[in-house]
């Protein structure tokens, strides 16, 4: 037996921030991967190593309950992007789309494929290289193979309602028609058998936004989405039950629907609470009242009148997206942009003929110059900033990043239409003879902004990369949402959207903006990166307590008030995807990261053990049947 003063890690000298204490500089001492002593002058004799912390925050792992690593995890299961930041625990299978009963490809259907693909903006290459390796096929086998994974991060499995249907309905009964009773009934059985053998929850989705990416349903939204109150009543009657979670996004385009779906969190009204958590708390620049009527609804749900648990997820950054030409999850909320958004990434020519037919280019026009020009109900919203798109089609607040003709990156599509219509009137020199070809050949014809996108979109396709802010744009907001107790910190799509996203850093600069209040607001922030998040999902973990798995990190707070998220994106080619992705670096704010007792990350890079032998776990819920459990891990020995 151990000796108790041996150690195989000693931490000295950090600030210690454990929820629910005040922060003290301490030493912490850890062994066989659980902190076995914390204090003042813990002795370094028998350490196997020791680091020194001065001067330094360590706090329990952060958590990411929003994310879509499940295909990730197939191809790099070391989730280097999110645990170089502090991450340590990572919720998948948000938003109703999983892989928990395998690939799911029969008659000729490709789930995966067609519920990620514009979902999340993943491209289809990518998805198909990580549907190959799927040989699983019941929730249960999933289970076990994310537990035999060299996992970076500790990882919580949600229950998908989308694949649940379809392994149910069939593909394409789940997005044609209701369920029969019989198989309302069915799909209670498996997500109750799911809840008990190790998921925390069950996730659904409403945004109309969310569409198929094959033919022929191209059209069609994905199946969570052919759900009925009635059937998602039934379901979440399943998780109340089991004390489970339910994760869900709003039905944005009713508010008495929205209500009426989210008041099944009510134990008032349903004899007993449901945890519920929604992507939702944006301070949408287009749309004002959104972050209203969300905070309101929060607290009449969680109100003693109703006795709900409902938290709304917030995001800790500006919402920042990137498009590839006129590939963007802002543009699903479009029609006219959504055509475009129906092809195939690779399919350039298939965009060409869109952008070139006429009766496209008549209702592009109208839907680009709509509210921008005379006196309408349109212009009054537009004025008051109550429309109903989140992107709000001002040329100025679009960015060029990247773009064939190298002289317009960092220009915004206000810039570089009022360059091509000086050069075009003589007002100005063009830059060089390319500009003057582009100006001439191609931008000859453009006589408004509306005219002026079309041809961008014509002229670069994908080769043009933008960017606008549609939300968030207030920080003063965005911590006041982060702070309200209501809400979580989270909502960051880690994994999802490769170009089009980079929040895997929003941890970080959470903490960043509690830190403005002093040393509470951090250890308030701690807790709700942590703690919290665990008892939500009912899982163990988010403390630093003495038996504790030592899942935990060191933060130079110095660093971090220097650190600026919005400058340290990046763009860089991913061997595992084969792709590029937008990713954050922080280095330097994160000295130290540890899962389990081992170190993955330290000085700015992972560690010899990351990604070679396995860091995290899969983190079972309080509410799993043990003895299930117990018969996994025999099965997996």
């Amino acid at each position: 037996m151990r000796n108790p003063e041996q150690f195989d890690t000693l931490i000295q000298n950090a600030t210690v921030f454990n929820p629910g204490e005040p922060p003290r500089v301490e030493d912490i001492a850890i062994a066989d991967g659980f902190i076995v002593a914390r204090g003042a002058g813990l002795s370094a004799e028998h350490a196997k190593q020791v680091i020194d912390a001065s001067g330094q925050w360590a706090m329990p792992g952060l958590y990411d309950i929003h994310t879509h690593y499940d295909l990730e995890l197939e191809v790099a299961p070391g989730l280097p992007e999110s645990l170089r930041h502090g991450t340590t625990t990572v919720v998948i299978a948000n938003c109703s789309l999983g892989l928990a009963f395998g690939n799911q490809r029969k008659d000729g259907a490709d789930p995966i494929v067609d519920c990620y693909a514009r979902v999340e903006n993943i491209p289809k290459a990518v998805l198909r290289q990580c549907a190959d390796k799927v040989d699983w096929h019941t929730p249960r086998e999933y289970l076990q193979h994310l537990d035999r994974l060299n996992l970076g991060p500790n990882v919580v499995a949600l229950y998908p309602h989308s694949m649940l249907r379809v392994e149910v309905m069939g593909f394409n009964s789940s997005i044609s028609r209701d369920p029969s009773a019989a198989e309302v009934s069915q799909m209670q059985q498996l997500l109750k058998d799911g809840l008990a053998m190790g998921y925390a929850g069950f996730s659904t989705d409403a945004l109309p936004f969310h569409y198929l990416a094959n033919q022929p349903n191209c059209a069609k939204t994905i199946p969570t989405q052919f759900a009925r109150y009635a059937e998602i009543k039934a379901l979440t009657d399943v998780v109340r039950e089991q004390g489970a979670l339910w994760q869900a996004t709003p039905p944005k385009d009713s508010v008495l629907g929205t209500l009426k779906t989210f008041l099944l969190t009510s134990g008032r009204l349903h004899g007993k609470p449901l945890k519920t958590t929604v992507v939702a708390a944006l301070d949408v620049h287009n749309n004002r009242k959104i972050i209203r009527l969300g905070r309101l609804m929060a607290r009449v749900l969680n109100s003693r009148w109703l006795d709900g648990r409902f938290y709304l997820q917030a995001l800790a950054a500006p919402f920042k997206t990137w498009a590839d030409g006129a590939m963007t999850p802002l543009a699903e909320e479009i029609p006219e942009l959504r055509r475009l958004n129906e092809t195939d990434l690779e399919d350039r020519t298939a965009r060409q003929q869109i952008l070139a037919n006429p009766e496209f280019i008549r209702a592009f026009r109208a839907m680009w110059l709509k509210g921008k020009q005379g006196f309408s109900v349109a212009a009054i919203k537009r004025k008051w900033r109550l429309e109903d798109y989140a992107f709000n089609r001002e040329l100025a607040d679009m960015t060029i990043d990247v773009c064939p003709y190298a002289p317009w990156q960092k220009l915004t599509f206000a810039e570089v239409f009022a360059r091509v219509t000086a050069v075009k009137t003589g007002e100005a020199a063009a830059q060089d003879e390319e500009e003057a070809r582009l100006c001439r050949e191609e931008f000859f014809w453009v006589g408004d902004e509306a005219d002026f996108v079309l041809q961008m979109l014509r002229s670069f396709d994908t080769e043009l990369s933008w960017y606008t802010v549609s939300a968030n744009r207030d920080l003063h907001t965005v911590r006041e949402l982060l702070m309200d107790p209501l809400l979580l910190p989270g909502f960051n799509d880690s994994g999802a959207h490769l170009t089009n996203m980079a929040f895997y850093d929003c941890n970080l600069r959470a903490l960043k903006l509690a830190a403005e209040g002093g040393e509470a607001d951090v250890a308030y922030m701690v807790k709700r990166l942590t703690r919290d998040a665990a008892e939500v999902l009912g899982v163990e973990g988010g403390t630093l307590d003495i038996g504790a798995r030592a899942d935990l990190i060191l933060l130079d707070p110095q660093a971090l008030a220097r650190y600026d998220g919005e400058a340290n994106v990046q763009r860089v080619y991913r061997e595992a995807f084969q792709h590029d992705q937008l990713v954050n670096r922080s280095d330097g704010v994160v000295p130290l990261v540890m899962v389990g007792g081992q170190i993955a990350w330290q000085n700015d890079a992972f560690s010899a053990a990351w990604g070679q032998q396995k860091l995290g776990t899969l983190l079972y819920p309080q509410h799993a049947n043990a003895a299930a459990l117990a018969s996994d891990a025999r099965q997996v020995a």
